[in-house]
């Protein structure tokens, strides 16, 4: 039996690794990759793929509002991909879904292929029930990691995606959207609980930066360490944070 395969990921540098390994495995037929989330759902509506390798942080469309675009029934066997978020690794733990943790090998490729390969043998039953639980447990979680910011006689509703980044600021936290700026009493580390599962990464004692909009780091240990963002804002940010957000993306040495 030859498997279909899609590749969806935002980053070239991932989708390339990823099409490299999958490349060892014989009965593998890789489609045409897909950079984000539309054309993934007019990937999978249109080839029809036995498999889908499905990033969960993307821009505009997540892996999950890829699922849910294109209806659990009609979804074929998904194995997610994320670089660092927490809760997706425990809905799928949870719901007996696979995924593949970056940075990972060829050995972990080939047990999350091992595993569509007996789905698609005849114990796919089930299969659908689990992507609807995960659907609805990850939409509970993005409406609750909503930010509520009081302003006088009212209350500003911030979603995750309209932050750009967070910092402390005393006994406060600022938090940057767009050409606004809020002021809210937390700690970082509080924010950073609530963000990370929504794609936040910490790049500075100081700073939490939401990873959809960052454009590129310099973690040069000649340099000093920064984040650019997409909107052309430049964040300092330490060596430390940035070599362990490169270790946890997979980045080359």
């Amino acid at each position: 039996m030859t498997l279909a395969t899609l590749i969806v990921d935002d980053e070239p540098m991932a989708r390339k690794r990823l099409q490299r390994l999958l490349k060892t495995e014989p009965d593998v037929r890789l489609l045409p990759p897909c950079a984000d989330g539309r054309s993934a759902v007019a990937a999978i509506e249109e080839r029809r793929p036995d498999v889908v390798f499905l990033d969960v942080q993307m821009p505009e469309m997540n892996g999950f509002e890829v699922v849910a675009a294109v209806g659990v029934k009609q979804m074929p066997v998904v194995i997610f991909v994320t670089a660092y978020d927490k809760f997706a690794l425990q809905a799928f733990e949870a719901q007996a879904l696979d995924y593949l943790l970056k940075p990972f090998g060829v050995e972990r490729v080939h047990m999350a292929l091992e595993r569509a390969r007996t789905f698609l043998a005849g114990s796919h039953r089930g299969i659908e029930k689990k992507l609807a639980g995960l659907l609805r447990a990850t939409t509970e979680v993005r409406e609750s990691s909503c930010v509520l910011v009081k302003k006088r006689d009212r209350v500003v509703v911030l979603r995750p995606d309209e932050i750009e980044h967070v910092e402390a600021f005393g006994d406060y936290v600022r938090l940057h959207v767009g050409q606004e700026v809020h002021l809210l009493r937390a700690t970082l580390a509080e924010m950073e609980r609530k963000l990370v599962p929504a794609g936040f990464a910490r790049i500075h004692r100081s700073r939490l930066v939401n990873w959809k909009g960052v454009r590129e780091f310099v973690a040069d240990r000649d340099r000093d360490p920064v984040v650019v963002l997409k909107n052309g804002t430049r964040l300092a940010a330490s060596h430390s944070c940035l070599k362990d957000l490169e270790k946890r993306l997979g980045a080359p040495s």
